[in-house]
């Protein structure tokens, strides 16, 4: 069985992310874990970048979840991670042993990740990348 990582924050449970998560389990038996970058927002990327964001994180956590599990016709679980969004990503590889991986970012103008260029920087992991932007936010705290 296939294990894919997705990725997302404030995306995570936009309708591209969901549609590349049921497009992705229908293609064949996967299992799914969402990690969430704790992103400060404002100057706690400066003042407390470590615990900044971690609540807002979970909270899209929590919400995307049931809908993730719901696209994928299976559970899907999950963690906050570190600030750093190509961070967070190389620890949950190290720590797991995926297959692929799904990023959800805001529209390339407007994320921050995309201004990292964190798909391909991602991709150097020697993991599939599959980009996904996302239109809507999920906490406005996020």
């Amino acid at each position: 069985m296939t294990r894919v990582l997705v990725v997302a924050n404030r995306t995570a449970a936009t309708p591209k992310l969901l549609a590349a998560v049921r497009e992705r389990a229908q293609r064949s038996p996967a299992t799914f874990h969402l990690v969430v970058p704790a992103t400060p927002r404002g100057m706690h990327r400066i003042v407390d970048p470590e615990v900044s964001g971690r609540d807002a994180a979970q909270e899209n956590l929590q919400l995307a979840l049931p809908l993730l599990a719901e696209a994928a016709d299976g559970p899907v679980d999950g963690h906050v991670g570190d600030a750093d969004p190509l961070m967070a990503i190389q620890d949950a590889v190290h720590d797991g042993d995926y297959d692929d991986i799904i990023i959800s970012t805001l529209p390339s103008r407007l994320s921050r990740w995309m201004h990292l260029d964190l798909p391909s920087k991602a991709r150097a992991l020697g993991l599939p990348v599959v980009h996904v932007e996302g239109t809507a936010v999920v906490t406005e705290a996020a």
